[in-house]
């Protein structure tokens, strides 16, 4: 596709009339023109086949630095850090409530690969905070209100990971 777009920006850079006037004539100023043209029409093209890609690198900003899925979904070691071979791979809550709760859940599941999840309905609970059933997310999760194109950026991402273990509850 690069090379095709590249001979055609050359074919056309090499014809072009300024104001009416003649061909330009081939000398420094078409080659630059030429490769600023081949240049523009390649990364267009780039861009076009890296649209799902884009996709995934919005959700995991999202994932990973606005919403931070990471602090309940990823185990942590004894010095507190997280254990990045199980990123969102599920772990046990590191808190709990100040006041008991019976609906807090203690142990976040496993968001990698968003198994048992159709995007549609990841989608739904991403925008809304509503799982599948009707039903909410257990505190802590917090119930998002993302954009339609932030929730399927989030759902691509987390799609896009190797899943492991069981699949992830839906609704949790």
């Amino acid at each position: 596709m690069a090379s095709t777009a590249i001979f055609y920006a050359c074919k056309i850079s090499s014809s072009l009339r300024i104001m009416g006037g003649p061909p330009m004539k081939r000398n420094a100023c078409s080659f630059g023109f030429g490769i600023l043209l081949c240049l523009a029409i390649t990364s267009i093209s780039l861009a076009q086949s890296a649209g799902g890609s884009a996709d995934i690198a919005r959700g995991k900003y999202l994932v990973e630095q606005v919403s931070l899925c990471g602090d309940c979904h990823t185990p942590h070691n004894e010095k507190g850090e997280p254990i990045q071979a199980q990123l969102l791979k599920g772990a046990t809550v590191p808190y709990k409530p100040a006041v008991p709760t019976p609906v807090f859940a203690d142990k976040a599941p496993n968001i990698a690969g968003l198994r048992g999840w159709e995007e549609a309905d990841a989608i739904k609970f991403f925008m809304t905070g509503i799982a599948y059933n009707d039903l909410p997310a257990r505190p802590p999760m917090p119930q998002y209100r993302f954009s339609k194109e932030d929730a399927a950026a989030v759902t691509a991402y987390l799609k896009s990971l190797s899943p492991a273990g069981k699949p992830a509850a839906q609704g949790k």
